[in-house]
């Protein structure tokens, strides 16, 4: 039998509480007062609701409406590359193995457009927003699992991937299978044309490194990448 006392003995404490309180004008103007709980569960320190509050209340409440329209939900299974989903903050964490692609550069950078090998990639993204990071390992990663900068252009120290003009829809996925396929679409249908941030995501020359892998059949040179400075468990939250 399933030993299940650490979960009937869990405790759960309070930790804010909002009153509020509506004039008796005909305007009925509403005002809301917000109280922080002490270790006992007492309310203390009466305040207005702060703006930082209200961000973070607006933040849950959306985060379930979303969670009742299935965003972020799953037609089946969770797919393999599926690695965390947040429904509370509404973002998703998936990998992809190396791989061939099209690739797309503009006409500055002096790179040719099309396929080439790619190294295994880590993927976090919400509606709005993409970061992507490097993986040296070809299997499923783990939570101790080593990033690196990913060996794009148009990529931020940080992760964080410039999208430029490309849109992104999100209205069409019912899934997190469809969300993940969109963003995909999304990064690789892009133009690569700058670099950002103050390194450079490789320890070579990434125009060169390029011209040399696009159009041909050689695996991507793992020894190129530089470590990002974080693990997989670093970005989750």
């Amino acid at each position: 039998m399933k030993n299940i006392t650490d979960k009937l003995d869990a405790v759960y404490l309070p930790k804010k509480a909002l009153v509020i309180y509506q004039s008796q004008t005909e305007r009925e103007e509403v005002y809301v007062e917000a109280w922080d709980m002490d270790r006992r569960g007492f309310p203390i320190n009466a305040h207005p609701l702060s703006v930082r509050e209200t961000i973070a209340l607006a933040d849950c409440l959306n985060s379930a409406r979303e969670v009742q329209t299935d965003y972020l939900g799953c037609a089946g299974l969770f797919p393999d590359k599926l690695l965390h989903v947040s429904h509370c903050r509404g973002y998703a964490v998936w990998y992809t193995p190396p791989q061939r692609v099209n690739l797309l550069f503009t006409e500055g950078l002096t790179v040719p457009c099309g396929m080439a090998s790619v190294p295994a990639l880590l993927w976090k993204a919400d509606r709005g927003s993409l970061s992507l990071y490097a993986l040296k390992s070809k299997g499923k990663p783990k939570a101790e699992t080593a990033l690196y900068h990913a060996p794009f252009f148009n990529v931020y120290d940080n992760g964080g991937v410039c999208m430029g003009t490309v849109e992104t829809d999100f209205s069409e996925a019912e899934n997190v299978e469809q969300f993940i396929q969109l963003w995909e679409q999304a990064f690789w249908n892009s133009y690569f044309s700058h670099l950002n941030g103050d390194i450079s995501p490789v320890n070579c020359n990434i125009v060169q490194l390029w011209q040399g892998l696009v159009g041909t059949d050689k695996p991507f040179p793992n020894d190129v990448l530089i470590k990002q400075g974080k693990t997989i468990k670093d970005i989750l939250g």
